[in-house]
């Protein structure tokens, strides 16, 4: 596995041609979102400034995920490791929330964000709970640039696995990422679970590739594999 620091695997995202597709997203009703490596910085760059700087979010605290597979997913996990933060992918208490379910959010936290899924929200529709954040009204604001306020600490816990381990931010690329060709562009199935699809994304972008990641309600036909040119695994 390519040595890159998981805080800077974003740099790497929008190296060579950084127009080239990294993400590319199928979801319900025909929604189709492709990110090249600099479309999809900028949004973990925004994500990031809107930890940091509306949030306080500081290198150590807890992110939880409260997130299917999904586009959004992904930009949420980079920007919680470019930040130095430990991800939570169960219901381990965190000082911060990322949740497409605010409305049934039961344990306390320092903030709550709502994620709208759609890609073309602008906003959360309907109410939101009192204090609960609007990710897609807020995060358009947030700069394009993320400059870090503190050094995350590279051994500090990236992420707890599902079969219980503990993964440190030096050890993401290494130990948490699945290993992949170079240059693959692989199909990865949302229906699998978040875990699973971060372990394949990462593993494919730290060999220059790229993930075509399809929501369960998606078939994936002879056609859509040849239009994306999935390749590899």
């Amino acid at each position: 596995m390519t040595n890159i620091p998981a805080s800077d695997l974003t740099a790497q995202l929008r190296s060579g041609n950084s127009t080239a597709p990294r993400l590319t997203w199928y979801g319900p009703d025909a929604e189709r979102v492709e990110l090249s490596g600099r479309v999809l910085d900028n949004w973990v760059a925004k994500t990031s400034n809107l930890l940091q700087d509306e949030l306080d979010a500081e290198p150590g605290m807890r992110l939880r995920l409260d997130l299917p597979a999904h586009w959004k997913s992904m930009v949420w996990a980079l920007a919680g490791w470019q930040l130095g933060l430990e991800l939570v992918l169960d219901r381990v208490q965190a000082d911060f929330l990322a949740t497409a379910d605010p409305a049934q959010v039961a344990e306390q936290y320092d903030a709550v964000i709502a994620v709208a899924l759609p890609a073309l929200a602008m906003r959360w529709a309907g109410e939101l709970p009192h204090g609960c954040l609007d990710y897609a009204a807020e995060v358009r604001s947030h700069g394009d640039v993320f400059m870090p306020h503190g050094d995350p600490d590279p051994a500090a816990c990236a992420v707890v696995t599902g079969d219980g381990r503990s993964i440190v931010h030096a050890d993401l690329l290494s130990s948490f990422a699945r290993p992949h060709e170079e240059g693959v562009r692989l199909h990865v199935a949302a229906g699998r679970g978040l875990e699973p699809a971060l372990s394949d994304a990462l593993g494919v972008w730290s060999r220059g590739g790229s993930v075509v990641l399809t929501h369960p309600d998606v078939p994936l036909t002879d056609k859509l594999l040849a239009d994306e040119r999935i390749h590899g695994s």
